[in-house]
This record gives structure tokens, C-alpha cells and sequence, in this order.
């Protein structure tokens, strides 16, 4: 079975092991970190309307992202988004800056990366960019991209 497939099959057990510890997560670094890599599974080069809203959507109904206020969560985002949109190479940088803030906080690290991949194959669709955005999120945060079949 591939990731993708044992991914599909428990989604709802990642969510709920991410409720569980949910008051480990209500940090500023926590929510830069999961708008970054949004952003980052938003952007191929380019960041259009359709992309934003669409992630958009899936950032308000993620229960583990509930935790912050849907405004601030909009903010960080859409700050990514611009970075990225301006200039790509640098925004992407600046995201993964973002993410590795809590290259010291596993819990926390491998929660994004959980995010990331939600985010991304929301759409039934895990392409090769958005495996290659969170390939990058697990350096950044110390986490060995093999626990997550990448």
C-alpha cells in the first residue's frame, strides 16, 4: 500500500492525533510554520486566485488549525502568499525559514508536515511539487522524509 493510499485510509486518525495534542500547538512559530507550508503546497511558481481560495477553505475546516483565530491565520497566510508571489525563490526561502523555527520542536514539526500533507492531497492529488515542498519542510524541521513514504 502506498503512502498516499494509507494516507487516505487515515486521515481522520492524523486529525485526531493532532487534537490530542492540540495545546502544544498554540504558539506564534506553530501557526507561521502551517501558513508557510500552505502557502508553500498553494504555490508552483505561481499563486493564483482559485489556488488561494481553495486553500484557503481547507486551512479554516483543519480542526488543528481552529485553534487560532481565522484572521490571523488569513494574515500569515496571505503574507506567505505575497512573499511567494512577489518573488518566488526568496518567498520560498522565508517559508521554509518559517517552518524550520521548529526544527527543535518534533511534536510540532511533524504536525506541520501532517498539515502540509493534508493540504496537499486534499484534491486526491498528492502531485510531485507539493511531495517536494514537504520533502523540503521535513529538512527544515529535522525530520526524516522517509517516515512520511517521501
Amino acid at each position: 500500500m502506498t503512502f498516499w493510499e494509507k494516507l487516505k485510509q487515515n486521515v481522520s486518525q492524523i486529525n485526531d492525533s493532532l487534537q490530542t495534542n492540540i495545546s502544544k500547538f498554540k504558539n506564534n512559530d506553530f501557526a507561521d510554520a502551517s501558513m508557510a507550508i500552505c502557502a508553500l503546497i498553494a504555490a508552483d511558481g505561481t499563486i493564483n486566485t482559485e489556488e488561494r481560495q481553495k486553500t484557503a477553505a481547507l486551512i479554516i475546516s483543519n480542526e488543528t488549525l481552529q485553534i487560532f483565530p481565522a484572521s490571523e491565520l488569513k494574515q500569515k497566510f496571505d503574507f506567505y502568499c505575497e512573499k511567494l508571489s512577489q518573488d518566488f525563490d526568496f518567498g520560498k526561502i522565508e517559508a521554509i525559514q518559517a517552518i524550520g523555527k521548529l526544527n527543535k520542536k518534533l511534536d510540532q514539526g511533524r504536525a506541520v508536515i501532517q498539515i502540509g500533507i493534508i493540504i496537499g492531497g486534499a484534491d486526491g492529488n498528492f502531485d510531485k511539487d507539493e511531495k517536494k515542498v514537504v520533502k523540503e519542510a521535513c529538512h527544515a524541521v529535522g525530520i526524516n522524509p522517509g517516515e512520511f513514504d517521501l
